[in-house]
């Protein structure tokens, strides 16, 4: 058995049989005291360190008339703006920096399968939990920094307070499948990628390799979206 630089265990070939193992294991890289780090964590920081340090050294010389790479970072941050100030019907500012830095991680780490050793991040189910964790409390905060406290809990009575027991449900249902949807197409098409290399060889999935760039950007665009949609039904811009 082996395993790649992001701790994905591969199909370990005795003679004529393959031995595969489950998509949700991944193999632990080392321990934080009792804690156990796998390799999708381990990437995950790689990728966020990587993100970090580009923004960095992309911004630290920023002029009144953009050129090159100001340009183009403009054009992506006023292209975000837009699409979260169609969803949300309110100036996109307050919300840009949660979700224009989960669009651009989710961007980089679907397409990171794409680096020889790679697997992305999102195609494990801890790196996809941990993000519609984040979503699910970002939900809350931005409702509760809108409405207050009382104000948004009422809410939850509406339109009947009968169905307080299924909107209390309807929020963790609908984090789950924000999480379910982006790791079983991640996954899924991560799986295809590999049985085609290994039963044709690199040169013929090339198809399929760009066939996994759109996937990994749609996929970007609609967990950025959905998560912009549940936002809007908090603050009360859109119907909850």
């Amino acid at each position: 058995m082996r395993e790649d630089l992001c701790g994905w265990r591969k199909p370990a070939v005795f003679g004529s049989a393959v031995v595969s193992h489950s998509p949700l294991e991944s193999a632990v890289v080392f321990h934080l005291g009792p804690v156990p780090i796998t390799g999708t964590v381990v990437t995950t920081w790689v990728l966020m360190a990587a993100l970090a340090i580009a923004a960095l050294l992309a911004t630290r010389r920023l002029s009144v008339i953009p050129s090159g790479v100001q340009a183009m970072i403009e054009t992506l941050v006023s292209g975000i703006e837009e699409e979260i100030r169609g969803i949300v019907n309110r100036d996109p500012l307050e919300f840009l920096p949660l979700l224009g830095t989960l669009f651009i991680f989710l961007v980089v780490a679907n397409l990171s399968e794409l680096l020889p050793g790679m697997h992305a991040p999102t195609a494990s189910i801890e790196t996809p939990a941990a993000l519609a964790v984040i979503v699910f409390f970002s939900v809350h905060v931005f409702g509760i920094r809108r409405h207050g406290l009382g104000g948004y809990l009422k809410g939850y009575l509406k339109p009947n307070p009968l169905l307080l027991p299924l909107n209390i449900l309807s929020e963790f249902t609908r984090s789950f499948s924000l999480m379910m949807r982006l790791f079983g197409n991640i996954m899924s098409d991560a799986l295809v990628i590999a049985i085609v290399v290994a039963l044709a060889g690199l040169l013929v999935p090339i198809p399929f390799m760009v066939f996994e760039i759109l996937v990994g950007l749609v996929q970007a665009y609609i967990f950025t979206v959905l998560a912009a949609v549940y936002i809007g039904g908090a603050v009360g811009s859109i119907g909850k």
